[in-house]
C-alpha cells in the first residue's frame, strides 16, 4: 500500500505541518480538513496537482513523497 511519506520530509527539513499548510495556502486555498485528510493518509486518492505542488514545497521528487507499506 501506498502512503505519503510528508511527516518525514517535514522532520528532516525541520518544518511542522503548520508550516506546510501555510505554504500550499500560498498556492491554491485548501481547508484544513482536507490538507490534514491528505498527509495523515486518510485519503484515498490524491490529484498528480497536489504532488507537484506538495513536490515543489518540499523541494523532493515524486519518489521522495511515497513510501509503501
Amino acid at each position: 500500500m501506498l502512503q505519503l511519506n510528508v511527516d518525514n520530509l517535514l522532520k528532516k527539513n525541520g518544518k511542522t505541518k503548520y508550516w506546510l499548510f501555510n505554504e500550499l495556502n500560498k498556492i491554491s486555498p485548501v481547508s484544513y480538513t482536507n490538507f490534514n485528510n491528505l498527509v495523515s493518509n486518510k485519503t484515498k486518492s490524491i490529484k498528480y496537482d497536489n504532488i507537484e505542488k506538495l513536490c515543489t514545497i518540499l523541494q523532493c521528487k515524486p519518489n521522495d513523497l511515497f513510501i509503501t507499506k
